[in-house]
């Protein structure tokens, strides 16, 4: 079972603290290289049993949702960051081109932004968080007549999205142009 919102805290001592060694050696063979995060292997490693593993997170993607979690709080805190930017469209811009960064450098975590349904709870209200932080800085662009009204948040991740894919699918250095036509296309018509 994997733990959602609060259930963290009601684990075992003995649950919580295979939770910690299965992320523990997950983040240490992606660390090494190796993202495919077999659950079987990650048992291994942690020196669990890969039913405990599974009782934890019932698949990769869940396990991946649990890596993420450092990566959602460094946006987060990216977001917020940006929206006290004084010129809020310059924000915008840092906030994408930070956020297309992560998700270059981290294709499992651009997967977890990219996924339309979580099988954790935290994520989705991860997401929210973030949704929400990005949604005020919209709110500053948009008075400034510079992003569409109707343009909304999860918008936004989804379009970024589109772009990472377009990066990693592309050839030479084109993560700024293809970041200028998204920022240009957020515009209101003319």
């Amino acid at each position: 079972m994997t733990p959602r919102a609060g259930q963290e805290k009601e684990l075992r001592a003995d649950a919580a603290r295979n939770r910690v060694r299965i992320l523990q050696a997950a983040r240490e063979q992606v660390a090494a290289g190796d993202n495919s995060l077999q659950l079987n292997a990650v048992a291994r490693l942690a020196g669990v049993g890969v039913g405990t593993v599974y009782r934890h997170f019932p698949n990769r993607h869940a396990l991946v949702e649990a890596l993420s979690t450092e990566r959602f709080r460094e946006l987060v805190a990216e977001a917020r960051a940006a929206a006290a930017v004084p010129d809020p469209h310059a924000g915008l811009r840092r906030l994408l081109r930070f956020t297309l960064d992560r998700m270059l450098e981290d294709p499992d975590f651009a997967a977890v932004l990219e996924s339309a349904g979580e099988a954790d709870a935290p994520t989705s209200e991860m997401k929210a968080e973030l949704d929400r932080a990005v949604t005020g800085l919209l709110d500053g662009v948009r008075r400034t007549g510079a992003v569409r009204g109707s343009l909304e948040a999860d918008d936004v991740r989804r379009l970024l999205c589109g772009v990472a894919h377009a990066v990693r699918s592309g050839s030479g250095d084109v993560r700024d142009l293809y970041l200028d036509v998204l920022l240009e296309g957020l515009h209101p018509p003319r």
